[in-house]
């Protein structure tokens, strides 16, 4: 009996913390579902930014998976306030100078394919 009080006491709590928690994602100004795409965006932020790091020279293949990730990653950030992801910044901005990078060789890429 004393083991099935504890079991209700836990999760009891466990709910009152998960109501907790997105409560105070409301009054943020922010909807769950934009903070739950921001911690997986984050988790990708990591793996581009290491994957920037390590490949000067992508294939077109991967140029273009890295694209779709990278505007994925940013518009989940952009659905969060700043104050979230300032310890990310410098990661953001590595992978978005890449993606920057990428873009323009496309573009020259294409813009000389088409000048022929």
């Amino acid at each position: 009996m004393v083991l099935l009080a504890i079991i209700y006491i836990l999760v009891f709590v466990i709910f009152a913390l998960v109501a907790y928690a997105v409560l105070q994602i409301k009054l943020f100004g922010m909807k769950v579902k934009d903070f739950w795409s921001f911690i997986e965006a984050n988790q990708m932020l990591d793996k581009l930014y290491r994957f920037a790091k390590q490949y000067e020279n992508m294939s077109p293949q991967e140029q273009v998976i890295y694209l779709s990730e990278a505007e994925k990653i940013f518009t989940a950030f952009d659905n969060v306030p700043n104050e979230l992801w300032e310890e990310e910044y410098d990661k953001y901005k590595e992978v978005l100078s890449k993606y920057k990078d990428i873009k323009m060789i496309r573009w020259a890429n294409t813009s000389s394919q088409k000048a022929k």
